[in-house]
Formats: C-alpha cells, structure tokens, sequence
C-alpha cells in the first residue's frame, strides 16, 4: 500500500481558520484565541481525517522571493493582517515544534513553492499526497489518484473532477487559467477585460496560453483577440508568477517528518489552559491522560512519557571540581575508547573560543567540563590551566569524535598542540556504512537509537552563545554529545560487522582518521587572496556587466530581467524568433546547453552566455572572495572541506567553495590569478594525468588500454584511431576524448548527441563502435552493473561502498542507479588516491618538517605553497608519491606546474 504525505499551507490554514471562527474567542486576559482554537480543533482530527505516513507544515519566510524580481508589485498591494491574528501567529507556530511536528520553509520562496517540491519528491516515490489548503494556487499539483487538495474547514477534498466542476478547466491547466485572470489580491495582472467565464472558453477550445496565441488571429469576437493581445505580456509574467517551483530543495528525507506523534497535546499541557483550549483539555481529561493532575503534575507526566519513549537512560554529570576531575580521568589509559566533544561561543575557529568540553567512557555516563561560561551568578569552574591538562590526559586515550575535525580546530588552538591523536570518528564510520545518509548526530539518534536529543535552540536563547547558557542546562546538552557519540561508534562497529565489511574499520582506521588531520592542516593553512586584484577586478566586472546588459537590451529591442528564465524565453523564441529547443513546464529552457546550440543564431546568444559567466563569478566568487580576505589579517582564505560530503567520495568544500570556479573560460582563469603565493614563494599544482581512464584499464584490464597506457601513448588518440581510423583520428581526438569520458560517467546517446551537436545516429553508431574496439570494457561495464544488482553496492579501489536499492526503485531510478554503479566506481576509486596521496604527502611534509605546505586539493589536483628555492625539487618529489602510491595494472602518471598564481597552473 502506498504511503501518505500530508503537507499543510501553514500561514493559510491560519488565516483560513481566523476567519472561519468567531473573531470574538478570547481567554480570561483578553488575548484573541480564534486561531489557535482553529488550530487544536484541526490537530485534535488530524489522524482521522488526514491517516498519514508523514506530516510536513510549509511556511512562508521574511522577505521577498524570486517572483518580487519577476515583478517589484508582486503581493505589492496586500493589506496588514488583523492584529488580533499576527498575536497569534507566532504561538501557532510554536506549538507546531513544541507538539512535535516540523516546519520547513526557505527564504525566497513561498509556502506554496515548498509544498510544490515536497509533492515532487513524494511523487518521485509513489507516496500520495494531501495537500491542506484552500489556496486555488496549488490547484496546478492535483493529480487524480495521488494528489488531491483538501479544505481542512470545509472538509472538502478537490480532486480532478471538482476542479473541473468549479472552474471548468482541468488542474493541468489552471496555470495557463490563471495566468490569464490574473489575481488582483496578488497584483498578478492576467489579460485585462477577461474574466473567468472567457479564461475558460478560450481554454477549453484552445487547451494551453500558447495554443491561444498561436492561434491568435482566429480569436472571435475581436474585443477578446485584441485584449490577448494588448496584455499578452502581461499574460506570461502572470504565468512565471503563478507557476509554482518544485525545484526548491535539492534532497528530501520524508523520515524526519514522521506523523507518529501519538499525544501532542501533551507537550502543549499548560498553554491549552492558559489559552482556554476547553474543548481539547476536556478530551485529555476524559482519555485519563491527565485525569486529577495539577498542572506541574502534568507537565512532569509529558517528561516521564517522553523519557521513557524517546530517552536513552544515562548520568549527565557535572564537573565543576579539580580534584573530582582528576579523579575522573584517572581510571582512563591508553586503551579506553572516549567520546569527547565540545562547546565553543560559535562556528568559526578563528574568532570564536572554547567555553568547555564534554567525554563519555560507558554506558551509564558522560560528564560535561566548563572553564569559560560567563554570565551574572556563575558558579565557580574550572580553571583554563586545569582544562588544557584534563584535555591532554583525555588525548592520551583512544579518543571518538562526532565530525572531530571540528573539535580539533578550537582545541589545538586552545592547547598549541597540533600533534593530537584521534582514533575514530562516529560520523566518517556512518558515511562509511551508508555514505547518503544523513549524518548529523540528532538525526542518527532519531533514526538509530530512537532517541530525541535536547535541541540546541531549546539550550541557547536566541541572539547569545553557549557561553552564557547556566553550567548545569550546558551539562545536559553537552553531556548527550559525547554520551551519544559513544553509542553510535559501538552501534557502527556492530553494524560494520554485520554488513561484512568490518574491514572498512580499518580503512577508517588508516585512511580517514589520518585524513582529518590532513584535512585539519590544509584548513589551518589557507591560501593567500591579492585583495588589491580582487577589488579592481570587481570594479571592471560591474563595468563588464553594464555594458554587456546595454548591449543585451538593445540586441533584444526592449529591457527584461536577464535572469529571468522566463522573460528570456518569451524574448529569444517570441520575440526574436529563435529556434525553439527544449521546454520545460515553466516555459521555454533557456540553459547554457539551449544557448550554446543557438551561438551561430543571433548575435543576442554570445553576449548572453559571457553576461551569465560574468554575473556567476561576480555573485557567487569575487564579492564573497573579497569578503573573506579582507576578514583576515594574513589575507587567506581558510576554506573547510567536507570529507563526508559526496556519496563518491570526492572531497567537497565551502565556506567558500574553491571546487567549482570555472576552469575552461577567460574569467575563471582570471579569478585563480588572486590566489598568489607570498613573498619569496610559489604555488604548486600538481595533478593527476586521466586517472579516470587509467583506473579503466586497470579493473578492466582491456589489452588495447592498458598497452596504451603501459607504452604511454596518447590515449584519446589511440581511441580515435579506433572509432574513425587512421587518417581521420587526429582531427577526431576530441570526439574520442569526450566519449572515453562521457562513458565512464554514463553518458548515453542523447547525452552524447548534444554534447558533439550530432544526430543520435551518429551518437549511437560511435557508441557501438567504441565497445566493438574495446570489448572488454563493454563486458566489464556489465558487469558493474550486473554485481551492483545482484549486492546491492559496489565497492571502489579501497573497498568503499555505495548502495543502491535497484528493489523498491523506479524505472526511471533504476536506469540511473545503473549508470551511478559505473560512475561511483571510478570516481570513488580516483578519489581513494588522491586521498592515500594527501595522506602520504601530509605525513613526509610532518616528518622531515619541509618548508611546504598543502593548500588545496581541487578533484584530482593538489597545490601547495613552497619556498621558490625549492619549488622544482619539492614538486617533483611529490609528484613521485602520487605517481607510486599504490601500484596497479597501469602506471600512474601526474603532471606537474610551477607558478606564482593559481591561474599560471595549467
């Protein structure tokens, strides 16, 4: 049986429920109740009415959305709400996470744009959807069969049919409906002169908007032509309004918002009475669920329950005393396995501070240390001097952490002591064990332990730091930490073990343990950031985007926002008359891809295409580059990689992200000119020669392959004289480079056609010919597969797996699981070298104490920053532990660049 997504138009159900009841419900005090009786009268009916798997309330955020730059009137016009019902708003709102339900919303979209995505992704599962709502906006998503919109006043659900019956149109129309009545609530403008009886007509003889101004000529009477015509305009950014985004979010875990709550009221006791919710107190009355209880009583009755349900049993001891201290620690040696976690004033390591630390060595206890608390009454603690020695000892044992890197940046700094040992860490074991899962320490609670975690927010009052939280509210949170920590690594071992991968224990032990401190140093490190460079180039990339905007508009004919997907489709294919290519249900695509195809078309596309590289660079690198130098005393950008942060393995980074600045264009060369090396230095790139293919010929063993590789020839070359033949093979070297690539990520014909603008014959016919040449490879990809099917995973060059569950998949899944099982092998494997080489490089720069140092490591290339004196003799012996750092069928090969910016390591 399928299961069920209830999601709730949160702000609507409100305003909806305000006006619905009688708006003189007040309490004793005089405080308007009429909403919050609206709200515990749809709660209290919600799992009779609403028998669902999951339960999610989308909210609206602060601030404008994307659609206010669509149009600056949209929603311009829109009254206050009374302020009977913004009083109470925010305690709706609360009890929603005090009940145990969540909310989810992002800022810049609407609620209505949230529960779009939500619907995508239950979709995408075959889970059906309830949709809690009177708002005809989401009329577009009901689907007969799987979504239906449901008045939770009314009690009326809208399907297909009532749809129909109410607006005459069909829900797959009710975009192009709206876009042409408009909605003046909204200052969504529509087509003027027509309302809802001639919306429909033209839709039910025409069936789209575009149908109707594709056939606008024949339009009858010629009042009604000449308004389609006059507000045609207006008619499609109605629509780009209207339509609602299912792309909000890139992931969705529906098991967080579980709707298996089985009292809520219960969490919400005292605020029932101090609201006067009679109606609700009296069902828990008569349920005996809080019969003959005083309020304390019933209260402390919530607790137990929730304790006994939702609460693993420990000890939360706090540690205020030297001598107990001591105490404590002294029944630890080096041996014993300790959990250990901390608490700073905030995230950043180099301006925030520690505030105190938390261990746990068993299954009873954990014990929280604070040295730095600060508020008015604070009691005595213990002092910097005795917390840096308790620290020690700490690190003297086997010492777990959750996302340790984190702990290890405050307390190295705390310490001065960069040479601590860790032994494991909880989260790389969970990665390890299942490396798409969620990995934050509540969640992996929830899910694994059945246990709800003290929230932060419920520790830490808005706007302050953990600093000022009381010592024994802090022993509570901080204590959890570590104690479920300990939990987890025990609970991982076991399931390592039971997977039969207990090996990856010791991958973890040899490999990703020692990656973090690899990691830690790189981080530490940072690489220099030319401000100077970076502030004119931010002068003459506004200037660029000034005059490439004139220009636009003036090739255009009219001005539109060019960031408008929308108002650029209506101006390339409508009004300029380009060749339309593909569409998507928001209108006309308008990505790089379209554009690029349509280069040679019109001179608008060239000066497109530069416009959006230039815009990318300055939003998204040069402005927050330059904050972040400018941050800094020594001018470097300190960048935090992300060791768990790809189901491949790939290293990842943010804060800011260095992976991703363009390589291939004029600009993004041009921004890796502010990464300079300092004074009297030079910056190293050193990077890996098609490691991809490489590892190709090394599981496949294919003879052709590894001859070329064994032999050093030119592998593209080699695979065009294959495909196309001797005399066509070195004008065909690219075609041959993108399918040796393309293949290995799963490219298909279609993909592939696009990609070298041919037919997908042609695609087809080349494809064919490449597993001919190198049958091996073709049995070898089936293979991939046909293992991946038959396990369930596959396991890269270090025995790494990725999981993939082809059973309860999709057609459409299951063909992409099958090209996912051929990618993560080799770009996991990639991936497992570079890392055993940081490694490795990391420890000989330790070792030998060299004047280098590791700054970045950006997919299969590593940059350092060495001495100039000794940059060659440094590079090259690098490049030889890269070279040599496992042997295979095939020898590795990297190449090697000297510079004084990133930009001059090509």
């Amino acid at each position: 049986m399928s299961k069920t997504v209830t999601v709730i138009d949160t702000f609507g159900f409100f305003f909806r429920s305000f006006y619905a009841l009688p708006s003189h419900l007040k309490n004793k005090d005089g405080f308007p109740t009429g909403l919050l009786t609206g709200f515990t009268n749809f709660i209290s009916t919600l799992q009779k009415q609403h028998d669902s798997d999951y339960i999610i309330f989308a909210i609206d955020t602060k601030g404008n959305t994307f659609r206010n730059e669509i149009d600056p009137n949209y929603k311009a016009n829109r009254k206050a709400p009374p302020e009977e019902l913004t009083m109470q708003l925010p305690i709706a709102i609360e009890w929603i996470d005090k009940m145990g339900y969540k909310t989810l919303g992002k800022v810049g979209f609407e609620a209505d744009d949230i529960i779009a995505t939500v619907t995508h992704f239950a979709r995408e599962k075959n889970y059906d959807v309830r949709v809690v709502s009177h708002d005809k906006d989401l009329y577009q998503l009901i689907d007969d069969g799987k979504v239906v919109v449901v008045d939770a006043i009314k009690r009326k659900s809208m399907d297909e049919d009532a749809c129909f019956d109410k607006y005459g149109v069909t829900p797959k129309q009710f975009i192009d409906y709206q876009s042409i009545l408009g909605d003046s609530a909204d200052n969504v403008p529509g087509v003027k002169g027509i309302g809802k009886v001639g919306a429909e007509k033209l839709l039910v003889e025409y069936g789209t908007l575009d149908n109707i101004y594709a056939n606008i000529d024949e339009i009858k009477p010629p009042g009604v032509k000449n308004k389609l015509i006059e507000s045609k305009e207006g008619a499609y950014m109605s629509k780009e309004l209207v339509t609602l985004r299912d792309d909000v979010l890139d992931e969705f875990d529906f098991e967080e918002y579980k709707m298996d709550i089985e009292h809520p009221f219960l969490n919400i006791y005292d605020e029932l009475v101090k609201y006067e919710q009679n109606a609700i107190l009296r069902i828990l009355h008569a349920k005996n669920m809080v019969s003959n209880l005083t309020h304390q009583e019933a209260v402390k009755k919530v607790e137990v329950e929730i304790q006994e349900t939702r609460k693993l049993n420990f000890k939360a001891t706090l540690i205020t005393d030297e001598k107990e201290l001591d105490r404590v620690l002294s029944t630890l040696d080096r041996d014993t396995i300790v959990a250990f976690d901390t608490e700073t004033t905030g995230l950043d390591y180099e301006k925030d501070n520690l505030v105190g630390f938390s261990f746990s060595f068993n299954d009873t206890e954990a014990y929280y240390v604070p040295f730095a608390h600060f508020y008015l009454g604070v009691p005595e603690q213990i002092s910097l001097d005795d917390a840096k020695v308790a620290i020690k000892k700490i690190f003297n044992s086997k010492v777990v952490g959750h996302n340790v890197k984190f702990d290890l940046h405050f307390v190295t700094r705390f310490l001065g002591d960069d040479s601590l040992d860790i032994y494991a860490d909880s989260m790389i074991l969970a990665w390890l064990i299942n490396p798409e899962s969620a990995l934050s320490l509540d969640k992996l609670a929830d899910k694994l332990l059945n246990h709800t975690m003290v929230a932060f927010k419920d520790t830490v009052k808005k706007g302050e730091t953990f600093a000022g939280v009381e010592v024994e509210d802090a022993c509570k949170y901080a204590a959890e930490d570590a104690f479920i920590t300990l939990k987890l690594y025990n609970l991982f071992l076991e399931k390592l073990e039971l997977q039969g991968a207990d090996y990856l224990i010791e991958e973890s032990l040899h490999v990703e343990v020692p990656f973090i401190k690899t990691l830690l140093k790189m981080e530490k490190e940072g690489i220099e950031v030319n401000s100077a460079f970076l502030e004119k180039f931010l002068v003459d990339v506004k200037e660029t985007l000034g005059e490439l905007t004139k220009s636009i508009y003036a090739l255009a004919g009219s001005e539109f926002n060019i960031n408008s997907t929308q108002q650029l489709g209506v101006i390339l294919f409508e009004h300029l008359g380009l060749p339309v290519g593909k569409k998507t249900k928001t209108g006309y695509s308008t990505n790089e891809q379209v554009l690029s195809s349509l280069e040679d078309k019109h001179e608008i596309i060239p000066k497109l295409l530069e416009y959006r590289e230039v815009y990318k660079l300055y939003s998204t690198y040069i402005e927050p580059l330059l904050k972040l130098s400018r941050e800094d005393k020594d001018s470097r950008i300190h960048t935090s990689f992300v060791q768990t942060g790809t189901a491949t393995g790939r290293l990842s980074s943010k804060n800011p992200n260095l992976q991703n600045i363009p390589t291939r264009t004029r600009l993004g060369s041009k921004i890796r000119e502010a990464f300079v090396a300092g004074n009297g230095k030079k910056l190293i790139g050193i990077d890996y020669s098609q490691i991809e293919l490489r590892l190709l010929a090394h599981f496949s063993q294919d003879r052709v392959l590894v001859d070329a590789f064994t032999q050093d020839k030119d592998i593209h070359m080699q695979t065009a004289i294959a495909l196309f033949g001797e005399d066509e093979a070195a004008s065909k070297r690219n075609v041959a480079k993108t399918v040796n690539f393309g293949l290995l990520y799963g490219m298909g014909q279609k993909k592939l056609s696009e990609t070298l603008g041919i037919t997908t014959k042609e695609a087809k016919e080349i494809i064919e010919k490449y597993f001919d040449s190198f049958p091996t490879v073709r049995k070898y990809f089936r293979s991939i597969v046909d293992n991946s099917k038959e396990f369930g995973y596959v396991e890269t060059l270090l025995k790494r797996r990725r999981y993939f569950d082809y059973e309860n998949a999709t057609p459409m899944f299951r063909a992409a699981y099958e090209r996912e099982s051929v990618n993560s092998l080799f770009q996991g494997s990639a991936s497992d070298l570079i890392k055993l080489s940081m490694n490795k490089i990391h420890k000989v720069i330790e070792d030998e104490r060299l004047n280098a140092k590791m700054l970045l490591q950006i997919h299969d290339e590593l940059i350092f920053e060495v001495y100039e004196d000794e940059a060659e003799i440094l590079g090259y012996r690098f490049k030889e532990i890269m070279e040599n750092i496992k042997e295979l069928h095939i020898p590795l090969k990297a190449s090697i660049n000297i510079g004084n910016n990133w930009s001059e390591l090509k």
